[in-house]
């Protein structure tokens, strides 16, 4: 037995020493998947190893009690001490994973199972992919109740709503805060929009806030909604992130019109005695047309010319960005982010490019008692606008050239007397092509926004938090616009000769300025089986701008204007307290007065209370179910406000015009001297305010694989802000803001999320959302059945009215009639009154611009190194009217004041000759504009070991505005005022990608 102990302490040192091999697997604790290229080492060695594309690994020499470190870019590293395993699982969380459970709210955050207000936030690993260069990109079709509609050209600006808006004449933009600083939705001169200079890359989340009880700690900016916006934050360990994105774009719908050959049938047709204006003339004979041969025409070149095909180019779209994160003196969470953005747009000159850069520094200091966050962003944006004359390039003439050798005008193709080279025009259409090419526009705007955060939490009361938060942001934009003296479109003395033309250059200038100060208390205490949150504090912002615009400096007749807006300051006193009591019962109080520059003293104060609880039914009833993970109801009740009338400042101030164009004059003499002339003002205007009630349940089931929201909403907006007719002799004006007029919304949600299949090798996750809305003018008092929505064609008029009863921008026009085929009688129409005339009192609502229903569908797939997704958005029952073909679909257009003009197909369906007799308001113009687009499809492959495992590469590719699907006759049925007047047309691209991580 001696001997026996003897031996085993012998061995006992060599066996501790012996070193064993530990094999396993890493998977993604998001999904399931495995992940290759992970690293696998033991600390304080260099031994280690890489996950295969199984995900698994063998790492040999590991003794009892070795660290070993499980780490790879974009997830938290994980150590597992060794105890002789032989073998292991481990599943590694993403870094952005805190995001998800973290909801970033108005001064502050809160877990999302805690939430009380309708809140729906968007991680970066969640957003739109494809050509995202504006943020609002990121978004469109992935939150319930967002809307999100933009433009054709490059970064183009967007309308955004939130549960359609809150107002009928003031702004529905809702506000937008960029890490903590609200910011103005003015876009300074030489900039696309007000958000075109924010990088998306730089984007970690965004917040939509939709009901009053999350934004009213806004209060007097919040009743549209609010978007919080938060940028990327440095890490721990130094990680390296390259993308490169290509796309190639062209347009894919184009309006129908005639092409040559038709045009020159329909000329026979409807104008035989000018078949000899068609083309132009051959110089390489003396015939003439013979008019006894009208299927021949004699002496003359017909070209071909599609001229929107001329107009539209094949488009490049180029983004490069690159970030570096990491701890700089390994003290201080670092973040640098350089960028550049280049997309064309479809009409020839137009451009757009963006460099920024970004830093982020959030070191916490005294064991992180003290916390404090630098965010500073500066972006240059350089733009070419180009002019966009669609309308021209549908009716100019397609058997003329483009270009006219030895032309006056530039050496383009210009209708002119007699058709010479040095003649003067002839009223009608001009080149659109020469329009474009003999015009620039050029601007740059370079803007600085950031802010600079201080998060103390005291030592000798660690429940209270003070944080003080300064912000800035900067823009100054310039530009020079200029037009050829022989362009045919060129400013003159008005008449028709190249010696009326002196040509255009006009330079202008912005500058804005937006200054914050938000000083607030945080204190947080559990008492018993009670969590008690409460925050309090003051914000303080001023708002500067100023215009500046030189005219066109070769008009003698043309006078600078300078425009200095009145600063615009808001203060603010805020409040919120958030009770918890046995993790079921939550109950959010919040409170805030706000005041405002805008108003005059009586009524500058406004105050903007809420309150909004919510029970956790999966706590209290099913707190031991193996389906049910997550069930919560929400009751939310709250008020806000607005203020922004067509972004004025100065609504309640005595003002007078005085530049020359607007001022009076009395002549002493033979001199006239200018009169300030007084301007509409009203010291009694004051908040329009929005009452909003809301029902929300969350849910979740089966380890929240399913999970989702249902919401259902009540909007009531009164004294509507709205520019009404003043009584005669009250005012310097007849017409100016005022306060008049109710509206309501009502509405429903639907979010649902699913991890449809979760297995090791496969994974598909999908999202759906639903809203509907409806909008209801209540009242209007004085200014009920105001018309609204100008449109072109014949005189011009309104196609649209504020009505009580009614939805805002509803369609106000005449019933047609219709032959016994179906075709559209001209100038026929109901007479809905039976007094026997046809006139104004004929009129009717029908239809409106707001759709009966929004979807949007994504779906996300993952099988091994392979990923595939892609987004849908459907809008089921939006009408548009077709102004393109109310204004130029007719038989008599043929022919352009002087010269000979093109018309859209369609006008042949309908045979009407004129825009007379009210035709251009019959209610046959509008159109069903229900869609279903994909916006974006992409598919993807990862390598993991990239340059022997120190990087991993993805590369990528996917199409844009892949598909749309709809009844709508014309270009686009994505136009959001609902009038259809030769839009911008969105361009399908194809990208290819690179996404590199060190």
């Amino acid at each position: 037995m001696l001997k026996k102990l003897l031996f085993f302490m012998l061995i006992l040192p060599f066996s501790v020493l012996a070193q064993s091999t530990l094999s396993g697997k890493v998977t993604d604790a998001t999904n399931n998947q495995v992940m290759p290229g992970v690293s696998v080492t033991i600390a304080g060695s260099t031994t280690g190893t890489f996950t295969d594309s199984e995900g698994t690994f063998t790492l040999k020499n590991v003794k009892s009690g070795d660290a070993v470190s499980f780490s790879f870019l974009g997830y938290k590293t994980q150590t597992v001490v060794y105890a002789n395993q032989q073998n292991l699982t481990i599943s590694l969380q993403q870094e952005g994973q805190d995001i998800e459970e973290i909801v970033v709210i108005g001064y502050g955050k809160v877990k999302k199972k805690d939430a009380t207000g309708a809140v729906t936030q968007i991680s970066s690993k969640d957003f739109n992919k494809g050509a995202t260069p504006t943020v609002e990109n990121l978004l469109n079709g992935r939150v319930a109740g967002l809307q999100i509609n933009t433009g054709g050209g490059p970064a183009s600006g967007s309308a955004i709503r939130i549960r359609g808006g809150a107002s009928i004449n003031a702004s529905n933009d809702p506000l937008i805060v960029v890490d903590g600083l609200p910011i103005s939705n003015e876009t300074p001169a030489g900039s696309r929009n007000f958000l075109a200079t924010l990088d998306p890359n730089t984007i970690e989340s965004v917040s939509v806030l939709k009901d009053a009880s999350a934004t009213a700690i806004y209060g007097s900016r919040a009743s549209n909604g609010v978007i919080i916006i938060t940028t990327k934050k440095g890490g721990k360990t130094l990680k390296v992130d390259y993308n490169f994105q290509y796309g190639s774009g062209k347009h894919y719908r184009k309006i129908d019109v005639l092409n040559a050959d038709e045009f020159v049938n329909a000329i026979r047709q409807y104008q035989p005695t000018r078949l000899n204006e068609l083309g132009v003339d051959d110089p390489s004979t003396s015939i003439s047309d013979d008019p006894l041969t009208p299927n021949i025409i004699e002496g003359r070149i017909l070209y071909n010319t599609d001229w929107q095909e001329e107009l539209f180019k094949k488009t490049d779209y180029v983004n490069n960005n690159i970030n570096i994160s990491g701890s700089l003196f390994d003290a201080i969470p670092t973040r640098l982010s350089l960028g550049n953005t280049y997309q064309e747009g479809l009409i020839l000159t137009d451009k757009f490019n963006r460099t920024s850069a970004g830093l982020n520094l959030s070191p916490s200091l005294f064991k992180n008692h003290l916390k404090l966050t630098l965010n500073a962003n500066y972006s240059n944006e350089k733009n070419n606008f180009a002019r966009t004359p669609i309308g021209g390039a549908l009716r100019f003439d397609p058997t003329k050239p483009i270009y006219n050798a030895g032309s006056q005008w530039g050496g383009f193709y210009e209708h002119t007397v007699g058709g010479a080279l040095n003649g003067d025009l002839l009223q009608g259409g001009r080149n659109p092509i020469a329009e474009v090419l003999q015009s620039s526009n050029n601007g740059k705007v370079n803007r600085i926004l950031g802010n600079f955060q201080v998060d103390y939490k005291f030592h000798f009361l660690p429940e209270l938090r003070a944080v003080v938060n300064i912000g800035y942001d900067s823009s100054s934009g310039e530009g020079v616009n200029r037009v050829a003296r022989n362009s045919a479109v060129s400013d003159g003395t008005g008449g028709n000769s190249l010696s009326n033309k002196f040509g255009e250059k006009s330079i202008y200038e912005s500058k804005f300025s937006n200054k914050l100060l938000d000083g607030y208390l945080v204190y947080n205490k559990t008492f018993g089986k009670l969590d008690l949150e409460a925050t309090g504090g003051y914000s303080y912002q001023k708002f500067e701008s100023e215009r500046y615009n030189t005219g066109n400096t070769y008009n003698p007749n043309s006078i600078p204007d300078t425009d200095t807006s009145t600063d615009r300051v808001l203060i603010g006193f805020f409040g919120r307290t958030n009770f918890t009591y046995n993790d079921k019962y939550l109950l959010t109080l919040t409170y805030r007065r706000d005041g405002t520059s805008v108003f005059a003293k009586e009524n500058q104060f406004g105050n903007f209370p809420a309150a909004s609880f919510a029970w956790k039914l999966n706590n209290e009833f099913f707190k031991d179910s193996k389906t049910i993970s997550d069930l919560k109801l929400r009751l939310g009740w709250g008020i806000s406000g607005q203020q922004d009338l067509n972004g004025r400042n100065d609504y309640f101030q005595a003002q007078y015009l005085t530049s020359q164009s607007n001022a009076s004059q009395y002549t002493f003499g033979s001199t006239p001297l200018i009169i300030g002339l007084p301007k509409d003002y009203n010291p009694k205007l004051k908040w329009e305010e929005t009452t909003t009630y809301n029902v929300g349940l969350d849910y979740g089931f089966f380890n929240n694989r399913i999970s989702g929201t249902i919401e259902g909403y009540y909007k009531l907006s009164e004294d509507l802000l709205f520019n009404a007719p003043f009584a005669d002799g009250s005012n310097f004006s007849n017409n100016g803001p005022q306060n008049i007029g109710s509206l309501d919304i009502k509405g429903v949600e639907l979010n649902l999320n699913a991890e449809i299949i979760k297995k090791e090798n496969f994974t598909w996750n999908v999202n759906f959302n639903a809203s509907k809305f409806e909008r209801r003018i209540k009242e209007l008092k004085t200014v009920n059945n105001t018309p609204t929505g100008g449109i072109g064609g014949g005189t011009g008029g309104n196609i649209q009215v504020f009505s009580e009863g009614w939805t805002p921008n509803s369609f106000y026009v005449f019933k047609q009639l219709y032959n016994t085929d179906g075709t559209p009688i001209e100038g026929a129409f109901a007479d809905l009154n039976g007094d026997n005339i046809i006139n104004e009192k004929d009129k009717y609502i029908y239809k409106n611009t707001d759709p009966d229903l929004l979807m949007g569908f994504q779906s996300s797939m993952n099988y091994k190194n392979i990923d595939f997704s892609f987004n849908l958005r459907a809008s089921i029952g939006n009408r548009l009217y077709n102004n393109v073909n109310s204004a130029n679909a007719y038989t008599g257009f043929l022919v352009d004041n002087a010269v000979l003009g093109n018309v859209p197909s369609s006008t042949f369906e309908t045979n009407f000759t004129n825009s007379g007799n009210n035709v251009i308001f019959s209610d046959h113009y509008i159109e069903n504009a229900s869609f279903l687009k994909m916006d974006n499809v992409t598919l993807g492959y990862t390598f993991p070991k990239w340059l022997e495992g120190k990087a991993s590469v993805r590369l990528s590719a996917g199409i844009q505005n892949a598909f749309v699907i709809t009844k709508y006759s014309g270009l686009d049925p994505e136009v959001f005022s609902g009038i259809d007047n030769t839009i911008y047309p969105r361009q399908r691209q194809f990208l290819f990608g690179a996404n590199i991580k060190f």
